[in-house]
């Protein structure tokens, strides 16, 4: 591809003979697969327990557009305005076919047919639109119900409740009559047609969203109101590379789908179902990981987004808060206290794995949330996420199920956990997973932080048991063996103990952390899921590897499905798509990878490594404590703009950044609007004056 064309745009002559990898349209609600007859809205599951999955729902707007006359197509996806064209040009017309979830306005989906004339003529032009949709579902029971001010209307409610005595939740459809032909009469030279569906769960919601697309249609807004939506996003966000177009490309792919995954920043709902594998155009029963939500969201895909949108990175710490009653009920049936959060999540929090030994043993997810709680509060010093939000409870909570669920062993004096799955998933009923171990240690040390924070009293417990809880470590061959009787060359499914230095942040040396990463990498699985190898990047670029992580990084590529960047969970294009996963190791192994980015309690951390002399990082709106601040890193110096310094709340003075370079000392103040550049020299601190022990209560 030519280097000057534009990386945001994802264009073909061809569709993807897999149709798994058309590409998906989504804005944190609706998820569609383009030309698909199925589609889902988020929180919309049905089946009890393991047999809950993403019910699905009619897709009136499933149409392709065809001419008699034989044509050329292009489709296109364009990621500045996430709307995908179908182009169909013959000798008398060109037929442009756009389809989009509108990013503003959640509720909506969108199908518009522009015709325009090629040549004078007495004779119309019809354009087919063949349409494969029923109105039918084999999860929810559709009834036809009076047209609404000329839409069609369908409603029903999913069968099955997620639970006993769970509710079964209602879906309305109202969308424009699609009809089979579009005709340009005798001496027209082009016409435009506009189609609207409304996906709600309520009439009242139903019929208010269908007033809004009306409304918007005639006053020419339809459109305009969600390319200003993403305009907006793609403002607050931006990760280019330079010197790699390839590289580009999949970043920008990365950002676009993580993105479509999550709500607007403007929506007030509070109803966010969260992020699953498979984003929300997939997931039906027995596909893509049913819909549900996993440690995924938590650990994969929410730092990347995090780093750039407070306000998204926080929907996700609300949906586990919305599971807590969920969690609670996990904990008791497993007989222990506090909240065990489960390893697959739909709606209420309770277990929806289908298989028991997944909810029993990868009990680590509890450590993973505790580690999304900690990260936002490091970025953003929101204690009233904490607070009215309650996330104080899921930390504590958290912190008396790792109390109750560990053993303590008086030979040896430490406090042991019994009986787990690891992250590797090769290996179940073991006992001291190096992982989950070390995220409990971690988890209750910041419960006792939080709580010293908030002049909470903590349990002494949850001290004893973070100081003296077991972290298998092989003196000998100094590396961190995966679990007790792990022994070295074993195979293993994916990213796990080499998570200790990255995401975990286990303090290591070099030796160590080498040790790890060469004894896991040649016995990974390479059919393992997508997002392992940026584990494996991050570490060795830790080392100064740069070439290394290179390679271990473009393995990653080969999930990457053309031509329009969707990715598949395994490399031979099989498993879980679109695997939101594999992506959110991958932007992360470039987010906190090429620029060393660590969020920690009292700074943020940074110490670039790039490869190319060519090569140049842009990472634009990178959000720390309120403030604004684009990076460019290349590869002899880095140039830091501090776009603007707001308030915090309970604090009527912003805070005041300054770069300190670690090898000099020297102290370089960060002002808005004035770009600071200084040499590359590796590892560099960004710290906050004042420091955070200030937080106000």
């Amino acid at each position: 591809m030519s280097c000057n064309l534009d990386p945001y745009i994802f264009t073909t002559d061809t569709l993807p003979s897999d149709l798994r990898f058309l590409p998906p349209l989504a804005n944190g609600l609706l998820g569609w697969k383009v030309f698909n007859n199925i589609m889902h809205m988020g929180g919309v599951y049905n089946g009890e327990a393991g047999q809950c999955h993403r019910a699905d729902v009619p897709c009136p707007l499933a149409v392709k557009i065809e001419t008699e006359d034989p044509a050329q197509h292009s489709y296109t996806l364009d990621t500045h305005t996430g709307i995908f064209s179908h182009d169909l040009r013959s000798s008398t017309v060109t037929a442009s076919q756009s389809l989009y979830s509108h990013r503003f306005y959640p509720n909506i989906l969108v199908m518009e047919v522009l015709l325009e004339r090629h040549v004078t003529s007495e004779e119309p032009v019809i354009v087919n639109l063949v349409s494969s949709f029923t109105p039918q579902s084999k999860d929810i029971q559709f009834e036809c119900s009076p047209d609404y001010k000329g839409g069609r209307h369908i409603q029903g409610q999913t069968s099955t409740a997620e639970f006993p005595g769970g509710s079964c939740p209602t879906v309305h459809l109202i969308w424009t009559p699609v009809p089979s032909t579009l005709t340009l009469p005798p001496g027209q030279t082009e016409a435009c047609w506009g189609f609207i569906l409304v996906v709600a769960n309520s009439l009242e919601a139903a019929r208010s969203s269908y007033d809004e697309g009306l409304n918007l249609m005639a006053t020419g807004n339809l459109r305009p109101s969600h390319e200003k939506a993403w305009k907006e996003l793609w403002l607050q966000s931006k990760v280019e590379v330079t010197g790699s177009q390839t590289l580009c490309k999949a970043v920008i792919g990365c950002m676009f789908y993580l993105l479509s995954a999550f709500p607007s920043i403007h929506d007030t709902s509070s109803c966010f179902g969260g992020v699953s594998p498979g984003g929300l155009s997939n997931g039906g029963d027995g596909q893509d990981y049913w819909g549900h939500v996993f440690w995924d969201q938590d650990v994969w895909m929410y730092p990347g987004i995090a780093l750039f949108y407070p306000k998204l990175a926080r929907s996700v710490l609300e949906y586990r808060v919305r599971t807590i009653d969920g969690a609670k009920d996990n904990a008791q049936k497993q007989g222990y206290k506090g909240l065990k959060f489960p390893w697959e999540s739909a709606v209420s929090g309770r277990e929806v794995c289908p298989e028991d030994i997944y909810g029993q043993q990868e009990i680590h997810i509890n450590g993973d949330v505790t580690l999304a709680f900690q990260h936002y509060l490091y970025l953003t010093e929101d204690l009233s996420m904490f607070t009215e939000g309650k996330g104080s409870e899921v930390i504590f909570g958290v912190a008396d199920y790792w109390v109750s669920r560990v053993m303590w062993n008086p030979d040896d004096q430490k406090y042991h956990l019994i009986g787990v799955m690891p992250p590797d998933e090769y290996y179940y009923n073991v006992n001291d997973s190096v992982y989950t171990n070390t995220v409990a240690k971690l988890s209750l040390q910041f419960a006792v932080e939080l709580a010293d924070l908030l002049q909470h009293p903590a349990p002494k417990e949850w001290q004893e048991v973070a100081k003296r809880i077991n972290i298998p470590f092989d003196q000998e061959l100094q590396y961190h063996p995966e679990f007790d009787g792990y022994s070295k060359g074993q195979p293993v499914k994916q990213a796990d103990t080499v998570m200790l230095g990255y995401p975990l942040g286990v303090p290591m040396s070099p030796e160590v952390r080498r040790n790890d990463l060469e004894a896991y990498e040649p016995v990974t699985d390479p059919n393992g899921p997508a997002m392992t190898w940026g584990m494996f990047a991050i570490g060795w670029l830790e080392l100064g590897e740069a070439e290394k992580a290179q390679t271990l990084l473009e393995k990653c590529f080969k999930n990457i499905q053309g031509p329009f960047q969707v990715w598949s969970e395994s490399s031979d294009g099989s498993g879980a798509v679109n695997f939101l996963t594999g992506m959110g190791g991958f932007l992360q192994a470039v987010l906190f990878g090429y620029t060393g980015f660590r969020v920690k309690k009292e700074c943020l951390a940074f110490s670039p490594l790039l490869l190319d002399e060519n090569c140049e990082l842009c990472v634009r709106g990178i959000n720390y404590l309120g403030n604004q601040m684009d990076w460019l890193i290349r590869k002899d110096d880095i140039c830091i703009v501090l776009r603007e310094q707001t308030s915090r709340a309970g604090n009527t003075h912003p805070h005041k950044l300054q770069v300190v370079l670690k090898a000099s000392g020297a102290k370089i103040p960060l002002t808005p609007g004035q770009p600071v550049t200084f040499p590359g020299e590796a590892g560099y601190v960004c710290k906050i004056d004042p420091p955070s022990s200030c937080w106000p209560l």
